[in-house]
Parts: structure tokens; sequence; C-alpha cells
């Protein structure tokens, strides 16, 4: 990468380009899955190419310069089909409290345009990794007194976090673009004495096959191994 280019703005597709090194290096056993997910959320977020090219320094060099040129979205396997997750029905739910307790939202959920929720000495988790939208504009309000919540995002989803924290914390790490046609996903409210953390996280069925694929590398190399032992 030239060394004027580190701090040009970074396209989608050259996020999607870095994202797509680093599964490679997953599969081939070069990342284990925490530095993979590390580097995958930190390519997401990245808004320059100066942030983009660290993330494939060490790995080979085929993966160290950030292509400028993406390939149609069908030409990935993995690629979410935004326009199979927007539905027609109602919100499956439309807020979560919780008061000394706990509440969960995740899975095939659908959410509306707005999601409100309230935790107070409690928590809440809000999974968006296999949910479903009624909306293309999502508005999901957090309020939280010494308590937590926890948002969960697809690394291919356009985010804004707008929160505050009051002797708290209100994580806006997350804010960035996703794919084309993803909804547009705006975190907004405030943390009193409590937390709120916005994560960008592969899907369970995207972990699943990366798992898969790096146990299938396995075996490749140790049947390899043992035909030139064989050979020998």
């Amino acid at each position: 990468m030239s060394e004027r280019l580190p701090e040009l703005r970074a396209s989608d597709a050259d996020r999607e380009r870095v994202a797509e090194v680093l599964r490679d290096a997953m599969a081939e056993g070069r990342l284990d899955m925490t530095e993979f997910e590390e580097r995958l959320d930190a390519a997401y977020k990245a808004r320059t190419y100066g942030e983009l090219e660290p993330l494939t320094r060490d790995l080979p060099v085929h993966g160290a310069k950030v292509s400028m040129v993406k390939g149609p979205a069908s030409d990935d396997p993995a690629a979410v089909d935004w326009a199979a997750r927007m539905v027609d029905h109602e919100p499956t739910s439309a807020g979560g409290f919780a008061f000394w307790s706990g509440f969960s939202r995740k899975g095939g959920w659908t959410i509306g345009q707005k999601f409100t929720a309230f935790a107070m000495w409690g928590g809440g988790e809000i999974d968006l990794r296999e949910a479903y939208f009624a909306e293309r504009d999502v508005e999901i309000r957090c309020y939280t007194i010494m308590g937590g919540l926890q948002v969960t995002v697809p690394p291919e989803m356009n985010v804004v976090v707008k929160g505050f924290g009051i002797m708290g914390g209100f994580d806006d790490r997350a804010t960035g673009v996703g794919t084309p046609g993803s909804p547009r996903v705006v975190v907004k409210g405030f943390a009193l004495m409590g937390g709120v953390g916005v994560d960008r996280k592969l899907r369970k069925a995207e972990k699943l096959r990366l798992r898969e694929e790096k146990q299938r590398l396995k075996e490749e190399r140790r049947r390899e191994k043992l035909e030139r032992g064989q050979g020998d």
C-alpha cells in the first residue's frame, strides 16, 4: 500500500476485501477464532486505509494489500441476503424491561421501526444477527440505571451509536457502514451508573461454517502427510 494512502477514506468494498482475506486466513489456520473476530471487528470499523492495512500485514502476500475491486455480493456464499431479511409482518417485540431481572431478544425475531429497552439493577440482550426487519431504518433506545444492556449486530450492518453515559459507559465503537442493502440501525439513549455495549459479531451460522472449513483443511493436511509418509 502506498505511503500516501493511509489517510484516504476506505470504502465498503475495501472493508469487505480485507474481511475476505481474514476469513481465508482463519480457514487456513493462520488465525484462531479470537484473533479472527478481533481483526474482523476492526476491519468493519475501519474508516481509512491506514486502519485497514495492519490487519493483513502479517498474512500471506496475496492478502497484504487492500484491493480496490469487489465482485458482486452473490459471489460470496456467506453474504447476508438482506432482501430476505426484510418482512412485512408485525414486529415480534417493541421493547424489553428488566428490573432486578433480565430479558433477551435473539434468534429469528422481528424488530420494528422502534425498540425501547430499559434495565435497572438488571440486564438485557438485543441480538440482531439472525433478526428480521419490518422497517429498513430502526431506532433502538437504550436506558439503563445501574444495569447493563448489550446490543449485538452482524459485521455487515449499518450502525450509528448516539448514546452517552453518566458515571457509566455507552460504547460507540460499532458505529460504521455495512454492506449494500443492509438496514440502518441507530442506537441511542443513556447509561446512568451502568453500561450499554454495542458489538459487531459473526452470525452463528458463519462461525460454524468457518469451524467446519478449518476442520476440513486440517483433515486434508493430515491425509497429505499420511500419503507422503506411505510414499517414502
